[in-house]
């Protein structure tokens, strides 16, 4: 029972470091594109804070909790 809860509790820590990057940042600011309209999409983000890279604390973190959900599973 304990390695349930104990699991369960690292994937939502696991997801809250995840999402943590997302929430700490400030809201942007609207600004102007170049075909016109306003936007509220950052200026060139691209797609590198979805990288493993930075990331992997928090993946080891769910892994774990998701191993540990299912040795209790099983026990």
């Amino acid at each position: 029972m304990w390695a349930i809860l104990i699991g369960a509790a690292l994937i939502i820590g696991g997801l809250l470091l995840l999402f943590s990057s997302a929430l700490g940042r400030r809201p942007s600011d609207p600004h102007q594109k170049p075909q016109g309209g306003s936007t509220l999409e950052p200026r060139r983000q691209g797609l590198r804070f979805l990288g493993i890279s930075k990331n992997w604390p928090a993946l080891a973190v769910i892994a774990v909790g998701a191993l540990l959900l299912v040795v209790g599973g099983y026990s």
